[in-house]
């Protein structure tokens, strides 16, 4: 026998709801998360870029999703960061870590999204 969560919805209520969800989500971030905010104003220079520079499609798709990677990157890391504070303001190792780790893992796709920015874009100068 499977638990099933009685607070769930199904079918198509399920979908509107998880959409819903996904909206406040993303203005919550917007609303609360600095980095957020400056990483999509960077995102809606950047996306247009990607798609008036001379590359070919592979190349544009790359452009774009790492662009892309940062944002969702940076919601997770907020959402560990959201639950570590729930969970306590005290200051702890294992919380420590997990709020690094969660920065960690944006300085990476920030990191990745500048090397394939530079490796698609070096060679057109």
């Amino acid at each position: 026998m499977t638990n099933v969560n009685p607070h769930k919805a199904s079918g198509l209520r399920r979908l509107v709801n998880a959409l819903s969800y996904s909206l406040s989500g993303l203005l919550l971030a917007w609303q609360d998360e600095a980095a957020f905010r400056q990483e999509v104003i960077l995102s809606i220079v950047l996306v247009p870029v990607a798609f008036m520079v001379p590359v070919d499609v592979t190349q544009r798709v790359l452009l774009v999703a790492s662009v892309m990677l940062v944002l969702v990157v940076e919601m997770i890391n907020s959402a560990i960061e959201a639950t570590v504070d729930r969970v306590s303001l005290d200051i702890h190792p294992l919380a420590k870590r997990a709020k690094d780790m969660g920065s960690a893992a944006v300085l990476l796709a920030l990191t990745n999204a500048i090397l394939i920015w530079a490796m698609i874009l070096w060679p057109l100068r």
